[in-house]
């Protein structure tokens, strides 16, 4: 693909989210995969314990010796950020290390199913809400979605609540949105808007979720995305990728899903 592209996440040492998803899924699609991690975990936080290593500090280190050797990026994906700080760096990254068009692609990352995760208040949506003014495109999920915009959540779907919510988005930002985890009549997919009508890729529920889908999504989305896909396209992709994960991974296998396999069939 030729493509060089910096996602910016944290690194769980155990545990298939974040960059353990990231890197291995936008390599296989052929990018050339730089990344800035955030922190670094023993295992991400649906174990019953966990270290923090905040990487905050060794950034600026990272971005002097990035300039001293011109290092430039064709593309960015933003991840699991935890600190409102780390958006002003990412900002930073975007101004300094950019090639010429670079794509910039926003997964925001703080919440689901109606509530925040923990550790992030109103002020970190905030400042979410502030930099996605920077993205190409955003990946909310409805839940992150209505928190930026200042809507109040309904766990109950419908399109006029979705359109509610994706017009004020249009004033939020100017990047094509792709809000994830939308249901509408007994079936789950995305809602599109690239500045026009609404387009909806609906398909099948599955009885089951799991921790680090929406890190898979968003690696698949911007790989298929990068590979000249249409975003509609992209976003199918991703979500037959998501699911095909979720259908081949044991009920014991409790704390993310077996996306490896299916990267391995996929790639071959």
């Amino acid at each position: 693909m030729d493509k060089k592209l910096l996602t910016i996440q944290d690194l769980s040492c155990v545990g298939q989210c974040s960059l353990t998803v990231a890197l291995p899924i936008l390599s296989a699609y052929g990018l050339e995969t730089c990344v800035l991690p955030t922190a670094v975990l023993s295992n991400h936080t649906m174990f019953k314990q966990w270290s923090y290593l905040d990487l905050t500090p060794e950034i600026e280190n990272i971005y002097k010796n990035w300039r001293a050797n011109g290092f430039k990026f064709d593309a960015f994906l933003l991840g699991y950020l935890g600190k409102a700080s780390l958006m002003d760096l990412s900002e930073q990254a975007f101004d300094e290390f950019s090639a010429d068009g670079a794509l910039k692609v926003i997964d925001p990352v703080f919440a689901d199913n109606g509530k925040l995760y923990g550790g992030f208040d109103m002020q970190y949506v905030q400042g979410m809400a502030h930099l996605v003014r920077r993205a190409d495109i955003i990946l909310p999920n409805l839940t992150e979605a209505c928190f930026m915009t200042g809507t109040e959540y309904s766990p109950v779907h419908s399109e006029a609540f979705v359109e509610e919510v994706m017009q004020k988005l249009r004033k939020l930002t100017g990047a094509t949105a792709v809000i994830t985890g939308v249901e509408l009549d007994g079936q789950i997919g995305e809602a599109i808007s690239e500045g026009g009508a609404i387009r909806y890729t609906m398909g099948e529920k599955l009885p089951r979720s799991s921790h680090g889908t929406g890190d898979i999504f968003a690696s698949v989305f911007t790989a298929e995305y990068l590979g000249g896909a249409k975003v509609e396209a992209a976003a199918r992709k991703a979500s037959d990728f998501v699911k095909a994960c979720l259908r081949a991974t044991p009920a014991e296998h409790f704390y993310g899903v077996v996306f490896e396999q299916i990267l391995k069939g996929q790639r071959k």
